[in-house]
């Protein structure tokens, strides 16, 4: 029995998508002479963005502390202290792009306080990873099919499907402006550009078709 041709072809999608989750980054500061004055400030600028935060939510979905460093300045020969650093870094994540400006400016405006992103990103479980992924597949089928017909033939069968491509690109990070405040002491803006996601997807499929029409 002679086997049944087949074609085998790559199928792929690409997608630009809206971001579904901002994430940044803020960190407290403080420097005295004295130790136990930094870590009072410390903790007191921790305590005031962590006050922030919690007006903050529901739209903060997430927030996780990360490196607390607290270190002695010496001068360059010896080994005299002359000051203490300290530093503590929150990561935030945000799904409510629409107070994501005020509440990065309200953290900025905190004494000694750096505010570093956004990063954009989707959820893992975001459904756009499935339609990229459908629509490889539907690219494969199309493709074999294109190939069949000009042959004089018609998919018969699926032999083999792979996923061989990648389903997103990393994080991006937004594009900001600081802008003065107006007339009469209005706050200043903060205006967000959300950066649209790349999703991506490439499969491998091998199909069967009917026997091809040459002459």
């Amino acid at each position: 029995m002679v086997d049944a041709p087949v074609v085998a072809v790559r199928g792929e999608a690409y997608r630009e998508v809206t971001p579904e989750l901002a994430r940044f980054t803020v960190t407290a500061t403080a420097r005295d002479r004295d130790r136990e004055t930094t870590l009072a400030r410390l903790a007191e600028r921790a305590a005031a963005v962590r006050v922030l935060l919690d007006g903050a939510e529901p739209a903060v979905t997430r927030r996780e502390t990360g490196q607390l460093r607290v270190w002695p300045e010496t001068r360059r020969s010896g080994e005299r202290v002359v000051a203490y650093h300290g530093s503590v870094s929150t990561t935030v994540t945000v799904d409510n792009f629409t107070t994501l400006g005020e509440l990065m400016l309200r953290l900025a405006d905190q004494e000694q306080v750096e505010v570093a992103g956004p990063w954009w990103s989707l959820r893992p479980e975001s459904p756009a990873y499935r339609e990229a992924r459908h629509a490889a597949i539907a690219d494969a089928l199309a493709r074999a099919r294109e190939y069949a017909e000009a042959l004089g033939a018609r998919v018969t069968a699926l032999l083999e499907l792979a996923d061989t491509g990648p389903s997103a690109a990393p994080p991006m990070v937004a594009r900001a402006a600081f802008a003065k405040g107006g007339p009469g002491g209005a706050p200043p803006e903060l205006e967000l550009d959300p950066q649209p996601q790349p999703v991506q997807a490439a499969v491998e499929a091998r199909f069967t078709i009917s026997e091809p029409v040459l002459g």
